[in-house]
């Protein structure tokens, strides 16, 4: 008893082993497939593309083709997208329409700092705890800078490096580009990152994104339970800055997004500099391992 195995279907302008229908050729078959067979795969082909093909050979629309059994069979393969469209209508109606904006005269509202209230007294009775807390905070930094250099310096590869420089920069650039005060109960420390009580950029979080960028790349080299770990601390330290008042949640929040951004672009850069180190043989910050 034979087996056959078809490969799947691909679009093309050129027909392979004689069968084509519609622009669709066959990439190839293995095993055994008479001629009958052939004929009848060609015939399944032609009359699923004369559904989505009108008279002419014109395309429908795409909404055009669907039956009643398609939405729930959307909602229940893709239930991901169909949440977040339910909370794009939801949060259009509730923040479009129904959600009152804050004075100008007001403190800005961040449900952050409601959740860390408690910490933020306690921080704000302890100067002490807040400074072991802050020189923990930029101990965590420093993991972060030397991992991210180890992983050029020493592992040859630059992509976790490159993805910092993106990300800083476009941090600088933001920050420059809208600076935003302070919050008035901000709890400043003299050893917190930047070391000195120096001024800096709330928006976007550095800590934050530096920590995403790290645990990305060790999650790329499978070392699960340091990414763990920085994750943690990544959680600890975003809950510190909330009670510190040191940065707002979308600060947070974007600095999670930016370091997936850019470590997506490094990746694409990295790539495109692989290509063209065959064309010549000058210097390359990618490693030849």
């Amino acid at each position: 008893m034979s087996t056959t195995t078809i490969v799947p279907l691909r679009r093309s302008s050129n027909s392979l082993n004689e069968y084509h229908t519609n622009a669709v050729a066959f990439d190839g078959i293995v095993g055994s497939t008479s001629t009958s067979q052939m004929e009848e795969i060609v015939t399944q082909t032609d009359d699923c593309y004369a559904n989505h093909n009108g008279d002419g050979g014109r395309s429908k629309a795409s909404f055009m083709t669907w039956r009643m059994c398609n939405p729930v069979q959307v909602a229940r393969v893709h239930w991901i997208p169909c949440l977040l469209a339910v909370g794009v209508l939801f949060f259009t109606g509730v923040e479009e329409y129904m959600l009152q904006m804050i004075p100008a005269s007001s403190e800005p509202f961040d449900i952050g700092f409601v959740a860390t209230r408690s910490l933020y007294r306690l921080l704000a009775s302890s100067p002490d705890l807040n400074t072991v807390l802050a020189a923990l905070n930029t101990v965590f930094v420093g993991m972060q800078t030397t991992y991210i250099l180890w992983t050029w310096l020493v592992e040859g590869r630059p992509r976790a490096t490159i993805s910092a420089c993106f990300m800083f920069t476009c941090r600088g650039i933001l920050g420059y580009s809208t600076q935003l005060p302070l919050p008035q109960d901000f709890l400043g420390s003299g050893v917190d990152f930047p070391v000195g009580n120096v001024s800096f950029f709330l928006f976007y979080s550095g800590h934050v994104a530096g920590s995403t960028i790290a645990s990305l790349d060790m999650r790329r080299m499978k070392r699960l339970r340091l990414a763990l770990l920085f994750d943690i601390l990544n959680v600890l330290q975003s809950i510190r800055l909330l009670g510190t008042r040191g940065q707002y949640t979308i600060d947070l929040a974007v600095g999670v997004g930016a370091g997936v951004l850019f470590d997506s672009l490094a990746g694409k850069y990295e790539e495109m500099m692989s290509k063209r180190r065959n064309v010549g043989n000058g210097f390359s910050l990618i490693s030849s391992r």
